[in-house]
This record gives C-alpha cells, structure tokens and sequence, in this order.
C-alpha cells in the first residue's frame, strides 16, 4: 500500500526574516547604486583646466558647476515630493509589485540618462526631464523596504538590525561608485547603463522572492506584528508572555488596519523634530553624495592631482566610514534606549571631523584616507539611525497602537523631509564652491549644529526618563 508524501516542511520565521533582510538589503542597495553615477561623472562632465576638457555641453563653461548643481536639484526636489506620495500609496498597494516597479522604472531612467552620451545629446532640457523622472520613481524604493522590514521585526533589536541592514546605503554608494569609476574611461553613458541594467535584474528576483508580510507565509500573531519581538516561531510580548505563530489557516482578526492619513502622521509624537533633524543631516550626507569625487578631482593631495578614476574610487572610503557609523549608532542608540541622544552624539562629533578633513586632509593620501574615513563616520551616522529605526518606532509608537498602515507615511514623511534638505545642499555646493570650498564646509558646519538644536528637546525627555 503506497503512502502518499508527507507535505515538506514549511520554512521558519527565521528564514523569512534573514530572507527578507537580503532582499531589502540588495533592493536598497541597487538603488544607491544608480544614484551614484552622477558624483562620479561630474568631473568629466564640467570643464577642466588641468586637462584643457571644455567638459560636455552643456555643463561646459564658468557655469558648469552650477549646472550640474541645478541636476541635482531637479533629481532629490522629485525625490522628496515622491517620497510623500510614495509613502501614501505604498501603505495602500501591494508592497512587492510596487518596489519592483519602482526597481525597474529607476534602472530604465538610469540607463536613459546614459543613452545622452552615446546619441550625443547636449540639450539641458532632456538632462533635467531625466532627473525628475528618475527621482520620482526612486522615492518609491524606500518607504517599501522599511515598511516590509519593520513588519517582520520587534523593537527590542531594531536599532542594531537596522543598522546594520542600513548599511545598504553605503554599500550602494560603494558598489556605485566602482562600477561607474571602472567603466568611465570607455565614456561616461557606460557609468549609468551599468548599474540601470543592475536594479533591473535585482527587482525581478524582488518581484519573484519578497514576502512583505508574516501573514503571507502562514504566521499569524494575537497582537499586531511590529509590537511583538520574534524568536524561534514564538512572539515575546514583553511581559512574560508568550504567543505563538499559528499555522496557515487560523485567522484571529484579519481585518486589515485602517492607513493613516497625512496630517495625522505628522502631528504624531516625535515625527517633526526628526523630520527637520533630518533635513540638515541630509543635506551635509548628500553634499558628500553628489560632490565628494569632483572636490577631491579639484583639491591636491600631497600636492598631486587626482584622476577622475582615483578620485572616484577614493571617495568610497566615505561610505565605508558610514557603515561602520551607521551599525554604531544603531547598537548605541539600542543600549542606550535613547535615539535622540545617540544621534546628537554624533552630530557633535561630525563637527570636528569635517574641520580637520578640510584642513588637514589634503597634507598625504594617508591622512585623507583615515580623516575622509572618520567623517563618513560621523556624519552617516545618525542618518542612517533616522531614517531606519527611529522612523520605524515612531511609525509604530502606542499612540497608533503598532498600526503598521502608518509605517510607510511616516517613513516617506520623515526621510521626504530630508530629501528636501538633501536637494538643497548639493544645488548650494554648486554655486557656493565657485567661491571656495571653505564656504562649503562652513555651511555643512551650520547645517549640522541646526540638525543638533532640533533634538535637544527630545534629548532632554530621554535623559530625564532615565
């Protein structure tokens, strides 16, 4: 008598949980990944004197630096409005067709802004429609993959594994920057097809792996996922009890959260001072983002010139730097059990790191290398606190209780803020740096001590809580 098969066993939470990081983790980082072109073919597109390059048309001329700051512009202001009504839509859609559309839509942008090269386009107008349309369909990636992370992880660890799944960013920004340096001599439309064609292909195996939820593996819980912490197939509600993860087909209350409007989620505790904390952090990260590799291109290190391929690749150890700060802050913040603090900290500290780089940073390779390093440290930092586990409690804090509906207006409202801030320093950085790049730095110093006054008074509640 032939016995029919038994089912093969369904896979663990634990396995969607890291299955779900990697995927987020390679999505995220894609998307940095062709963002990064821009920075990296700024020096060859402005004119260059040590060369005698007139540049590319038309950002050729005493006005190609602020050309291409007003790119930038028009990319990260599309960026931040998107990101408001990406956060709407993604707590309304289907999380893993929207990301993947996001995915491929930026990496066919990407790849249009290249084709500029080989079609031999040198209208301002096509450039800048490009930029906007890149920026509104990347605003979508974010409030996505936070959304989907937060909604298979507790609080207890958040900042840890935030920070250390944040370090996508600078992981992106890395694999970026490589990818565009190392194709740049062949012409600088290949250092945008490149990684166009890399988001493409990671947003299909999004399209064909993600699981958004607990609930589409089979796992349900007797309190709202983004309230519990998860470990072993058990849900710990924090006071000693513990629920566990029904199998498929038992329901308790599928009744599907009511998302939350925009007006409420800014007037949320919390919300808008990191918000405008945000702004200014940003800006002084995306500054570094879009102009590191053309300021090093033109600032002598040991009294020698940099190539547009050494310059790029040298300005990866920024983000190096940033992933080693945003798993800092994160493991800190966590410790601590204080978010504010943790990111004032850093602030301070990102003060003293930028006015030793400019001054000192130009003396040898190896005080470049170790003061750029201690920077990208500083500065990403409580950014990539911010925008990950900060945004993901208060998108679940007890005033909403844990409505994970709210999770990616909040988000979108928190990072979309920064983005505008994001959009204005490096548009700033193009026209201020035809005066001297210790205006610049002067005004990363100014926007960093703004970002500070903005969380005292949330510092000061953590402390007394304390």
């Amino acid at each position: 008598m032939e016995t029919s098969p038994s089912p093969s066993p369904k896979p663990s939470l634990l396995y969607h949980q890291i299955s779900v990081l990697l995927l987020t983790f390679s999505a995220y980082a894609s998307f940095h990944a062709s963002r990064k072109p821009p920075s990296i073919v700024k020096p060859a597109l402005a004119p260059d004197p040590s060369t005698n390059s007139p540049g590319w048309s038309p950002f050729g001329g005493a006005s190609g630096p602020h050309r291409l700051g007003e790119l930038d512009l028009a990319f990260l202001s599309s960026y931040s409005v998107g990101m408001y009504l990406a956060g709407h839509a993604a707590d309304r859609l289907n999380l893993r067709r929207f990301l993947a559309l996001g995915m491929l839509l930026s990496g066919l942008s990407t790849i249009a802004f290249g084709l500029g090269f080989f079609f031999g386009i040198h209208r301002l107008a096509f450039f800048m429609a490009v930029q906007i349309a890149g920026g509104l369909v990347q605003s979508i990636g974010w409030p996505c993959v936070v959304s989907v992370v937060g909604n298979w992880f507790g609080k207890s660890r958040r900042g840890l594994i935030m920070g250390v799944w944040n370090s996508h960013t600078s992981f992106g920004n890395i694999l970026g920057s490589v990818l565009a340096s190392s194709v740049l001599e062949f012409g600088w439309g290949w250092s945008f097809v490149i990684p166009g064609v890399l988001i493409i292909v990671v947003g299909f195996f999004v399209l064909g792996f993600l699981v958004v939820d607990p609930r589409d593996a089979g796992f349900e819980l007797e309190v709202p996922v983004m309230e519990v912490e998860m470990s072993d197939g058990v849900a710990d509600l924090g006071n000693g009890e513990e629920v566990g993860l029904l199998e498929d087909g038992v329901k308790l209350d599928s009744a599907p959260a009511k998302a939350i409007g925009f007006v409420e989620a800014w007037r949320l505790p919390g919300v808008a001072p990191f918000a405008f904390c945000l702004f200014f952090s940003k800006l002084v990260a995306y500054t570094f983002l879009y102009w590191l590799p053309f300021y090093i291109r033109h600032t002598a290190v040991a009294g020698q010139q940099l190539s547009h391929k050494t310059a790029g690749m040298l300005s990866t150890i920024f983000d190096v730097g940033g992933v080693l700060g945003g798993i800092s802050a994160g493991f800190i913040s966590d410790r601590l059990d204080a978010r504010a603090v943790t990111s004032i900290i850093f602030l301070v500290c990102s003060i003293p790191a930028l006015v030793i780089y400019r001054i000192y940073g130009s003396i040898s390779m190896y005080f470049n290398i170790s003061l750029m390093f201690l920077s990208g440290y500083f500065v990403n930092g409580p950014y990539a606190l911010i925008t990950t586990a900060v945004a993901a409690d208060l998108g679940t804090q007890d005033s909403i209780k844990g409505n994970s509906r709210a999770l990616a207006t909040v988000t979108a409202i928190i990072d979309g803020t920064g983005s505008v801030g994001a959009a204005l320093g490096p548009l700033l950085t193009g026209y201020i740096s035809t005066n001297g790049w210790d205006s610049v730095f002067l005004m990363l110093i100014l926007s960093t001590s703004l970002a500070i006054m903005f969380l005292i008074h949330l510092a000061k509640a953590e402390i007394q809580a304390k």
